[in-house]
C-alpha cells in the first residue's frame, strides 16, 4: 500500500502539468505554419497579384471600349 500516496501524488501534481505542458507545446507548434503551407501561401499570393493586374487591364480596355459600363445593370 506504500504504492498509493506516490499514485496520489503522480496524479494530483505530475499528471496536470504535463497534460499543461503537452496542450501548450501543440499549440505553439500549430500557430506556426509549415513549409509546405509557407510555399502555398506564396503562391496564392501570387496568383492574387497576377489576376489583380488582369482584372485592372480589363478594367482599362471596357473604359476605353465602353465607358458607361460601369453603371449598367
Amino acid at each position: 500500500m506504500w504504492y498509493f500516496p506516490i499514485a496520489m501524488v503522480f496524479v494530483v501534481v505530475v499528471l496536470p502539468i504535463w497534460i499543461i505542458a503537452h496542450y501548450v507545446t501543440r499549440w505553439r507548434t500549430a500557430k506556426t505554419l509549415s513549409g509546405g503551407e509557407e510555399t502555398m501561401l506564396s503562391e496564392l499570393r501570387e496568383t492574387a497579384e497576377k489576376m489583380d493586374a488582369r482584372m485592372r487591364s480589363l478594367e482599362r480596355i471596357l473604359d476605353a471600349e465602353a465607358p458607361d459600363w460601369r453603371t449598367r445593370t
